[in-house]
């Protein structure tokens, strides 16, 4: 698998990052461990999980998966910290929970470093320069390498990532993980151009948007999938909808084409998008692992990509492209 740069950083990672997010509650340590070893033999690198993970499973999954095949020096682990499901505050950004979760990390992780450690989401209710000075000291105490964030909006990523360039003995933001796919465009209005502009990597997530993109749900539900599973009927409901019926018609239309797979063609499409340095794939099995590491191979040809491109445009207009931006 090819490597690329994570952002304007001197950090390279696999131009496709192994998603966790569910290991340790569908996904069982055997599945697990057998997606660990196909990713690493294919030539991955980059490992994606939180700490709020299956309640912090999967982060000891990952941890006891580095002990058993002694690959630290080979992967790029990256978590995230923020996040607080089921309580009154949603988002805890704040110096204390930061400075804690990332101590729980390392030890669910059984390693005295992360390699990228997102911020989870925005927290309107502690100050920014708070989160990022608890952030530069996980870095200078050398518990972090690099700090990324996710879910972040383009003014709210800009702010953050120009406090950082400004002060010179903070790290500069490395990545933005951010949902993006051909059924989710919508950080092309602003995310992308700012961090483009300010040299940060994006990682997206649910490359495959939740699952629509590969075809399984054109005829229906099936029962072993996430639509029908409790915990995200409702996350993949958002992309079953007309407007992306006839995406996923376009795609299965250029797979044929192209005699692949069509998760294969979303991939690939997402992976090569400016900015883009390693989409996030979660599989279920190890078989749809191995699917969408084909897609590695797989170059779009221009006339296929604009298609897709036109049939999956998000809305745009003014202020972000409107005719006051235009080239003079």
């Amino acid at each position: 698998m090819r490597q690329r740069a994570l952002g304007a950083t001197g950090l390279w990672v696999s131009r496709l990052a192994l998603g966790t997010m569910t290991w340790g509650r569908d996904t069982d340590e055997h599945e697990a461990r057998d997606q660990w070893k196909t990713f690493l033999d294919g030539g991955g690198t980059f490992i994606d999980t939180a700490d709020v993970y299956a309640d912090g499973s999967s982060e000891e999954i990952i941890g006891m998966l580095l002990a058993e095949t002694n690959t630290r020096d080979r992967t790029v682990i990256a978590t995230k910290a923020v996040s607080r499901p089921r309580t009154k505050r949603r988002f805890d950004a704040s110096r204390g929970h930061l400075l804690s979760s990332l101590d729980g990390s390392l030890r669910r992780l059984g390693t005295d470093y992360i390699d990228v450690w997102y911020l989870h989401a925005w927290d309107p209710h502690t100050p920014l320069d708070e989160t990022l000075a608890a952030a530069d000291d996980a870095v200078h105490s050398g518990k972090v390498r690099y700090v990324g964030v996710s879910n972040y909006s383009g003014w709210q990523l800009a702010q953050a990532a120009t406090w950082q360039s400004a002060v010179p003995s903070r790290s500069l933001l490395a990545a933005a993980q951010m949902e993006y796919s051909l059924v989710q465009r919508g950080i092309e209005r602003e995310v992308v151009p700012a961090a483009e502009a300010l040299g940060v990597g994006i990682t997206p997530w649910s490359p495959l948007g939740r699952g629509v993109l590969t075809g399984k749900y054109r005829y229906g539900t099936p029962s072993d999938s996430r639509a029908a599973s409790p915990h995200f009927s409702s996350f993949v409901a958002e992309y079953l909808d007309e407007r992306s019926r006839r995406i996923v018609d376009a795609v299965h239309t250029a797979a044929e084409g192209l005699d692949v797979a069509p998760l294969e063609v979303a991939l690939a499409w997402v992976r090569d998008r400016p900015g883009v340095t390693a989409p996030v794939v979660g599989a279920r099995t190890v078989q749809q692992l191995r699917g969408a590491m084909e897609s590695e191979d797989l170059e779009l040809p221009a006339e296929i990509r604009t298609a897709l491109d036109d049939i999956s445009a998000p809305e745009l207009g003014y202020p972000e492209h409107g005719w006051n931006q235009l080239a003079r």
